[in-house]
């Protein structure tokens, strides 16, 4: 765990040195920023609502492109080489670099709970629908982490690993949360269970207060996944 800290450590240091880190984070902040106006007019239930229920979309575009240089800049620089003939495991170096790109993913959220502090000076707020919804969060930016890693395990070019990211959390996220708005019932029900499993499906019952164990271990294990066969991509590069 000691590596796998030290790479972390190392890649939340290098987004501080990207343009591109700065360049999502403003853009990240503004769009949290118009959400949250719609939240804070008067008549409004005190919450974090249309944050909660819009983040996962800005978080489909943003986390790949933040993830994309994880492994595929090592690729391309050829440093992989000697990160993977270093004491290193390929799960040292997944963690390390899974916890270090999420760490930067949670310091992108650090600013939103300024919005919290604002409902609680001016209303009276339930806390407990925003932390349920900050836990939604971040359960659903460790499993985009830990696709938009896997993308980069696979290929050298990082833009080619960004829009790989994107396609599956496109594919995963917006399409079976389209589809059930368009069909609704009248879908069969193997069609309809499908679509349950769709990423915003699971998550939007953490935006409205409600924190359901089947969700989290749903979370817990597709991410565990991801990073295991990175991991494995990893591996078979080793033996090449």
């Amino acid at each position: 765990m000691t590596r796998s800290h030290i790479i972390a450590r190392r890649e939340i240091a290098s987004y501080f040195y990207s343009p591109l880190a700065y360049v999502a984070l403003t853009l990240f902040l503004v769009g949290t920023g118009i959400l949250f106006w719609f939240d804070f007019q008067p008549g409004q239930p005190a919450g974090l609502r249309t944050i909660f229920d819009w983040m996962v979309w800005l978080l489909v575009v943003i986390v790949p492109v933040l993830c994309m240089g994880l492994l595929a800049q090592e690729r391309s620089s050829g440093t992989i080489e000697t990160l993977m003939t270093a004491p290193l495991g390929e799960g040292d170096v997944v963690l390390g670099k899974f916890f270090g790109a999420l760490g930067f993913i949670l310091i992108l959220l650090l600013p939103t709970l300024l919005y919290v502090v604002l409902l609680r000076i001016y209303s009276r707020v339930d806390l407990g629908p925003i932390f349920s919804g900050y836990l939604g969060i971040f359960l659903v930016a460790a499993l985009f982490t830990s696709v938009g890693l896997f993308c980069s395990s696979l290929t050298g070019a990082q833009t080619l690993a960004a829009v790989g990211g994107v396609t599956i959390l496109f594919l995963i996220t917006i399409v079976p949360w389209w589809v059930g708005r368009q069909q609704g019932s009248t879908l069969p029900a193997i069609w309809r269970r499908a679509i349950d499993l769709g990423i915003y499906n699971r998550y939007v019952d953490f935006s409205k207060g409600v924190v359901d164990t089947s969700h989290v271990i749903f979370f817990v294990v597709l991410t565990g996944v991801f990073l295991f066969v990175t991991a494995k991509v990893l591996e078979s590069r080793r033996w090449k």
